[in-house]
């Protein structure tokens, strides 16, 4: 169950945190990763650390901002791995993110995670959606937040509309390749462990039902099975993996 082998993913943001978790979890159940970052000695220890465990793996690193840089990426990830069966769009925090309100922020600002959480989750899947529906198998995951679908007075309010954005085009997605035997959903994060000031994420992890932040781990596991041939019957769906924190 959940056997990925033969199967190539693409992690994007997969340099630190989340994105680590996931590629470890997708390289454990047999898929080889291309492991993207901005950023290329990020890229570069995160592929090392799998092929330390014997998994196949290739850092790959460009900006999924820029679709050419995307296009030139997933050549090489066909040249060397094989097809992409497997994306998963995790990058979503560009640099120098603040958090602050709505009113005491600008538009380089906003565009900056427009760009990531939209524009860059559309170029990764244009990329690979038609070879996905050629080949008759695809999935495509996409790593969003709970910002983007309940209102928070954090000071978020650029980056939940990314994240936002992300989960409608995800849904609408769904819908056109549903019967082309490509699945396409959205797992919405709590707070997660590592993200934020310490002080005050310990204070709001004290509120999570299950009295604790999310690991990366805990991610990486729900896209393994999302990623699996027994998610077939997944598709379209926005998951929320929170330690029971309140949706609505």
């Amino acid at each position: 169950m959940f056997d990925l082998g033969g199967r190539t993913a693409l992690v994007t943001g997969a340099g630190q945190g989340v994105g680590v978790g996931i590629a470890r979890a997708l390289a454990e159940h047999g898929a080889a990763v291309a492991v993207n970052d901005l950023h290329a000695e990020r890229a570069a220890a995160t592929a090392d650390l799998l092929g330390a465990d014997g998994r196949r793996a290739l850092a790959v690193p460009f900006d999924v901002t820029d679709h050419a840089a995307v296009i030139a990426g997933l050549r090489e990830v066909g040249a060397r791995l094989g097809p992409v069966d497997i994306l998963v769009n995790n990058a979503g925090v560009p640099p120098g993110m603040g958090v602050r309100p709505f009113r005491e922020t600008t538009p380089e600002q906003w565009r900056a995670q427009i760009d990531l959480n939209v524009y860059g989750v559309m170029n990764c899947c244009h990329a690979v959606v038609d070879g996905m529906c050629e080949r008759g198998w695809g999935r495509v995951i996409t790593i969003s937040s709970g910002a983007g679908t309940i209102g928070l007075s954090l000071g978020v309010s650029a980056y939940a509309a990314g994240k936002g954005g992300g989960i409608s085009f995800m849904r609408h997605l769904a819908l056109e390749t549903a019967r082309l035997g490509v699945t396409a959903n959205t797992v919405a994060l709590g707070l997660m462990d590592g993200q934020g000031d310490p002080d005050t994420t310990a204070h709001l992890a004290r509120a999570i039902p299950v009295g604790r932040l999310g690991q990366p781990a805990d991610v990486g596991a729900l896209v393994v099975y999302l990623a699996s041939a027994e998610a077939s019957w997944m598709t379209g769906q926005t998951l929320q993996i929170n330690g029971g924190s309140p949706t609505t």
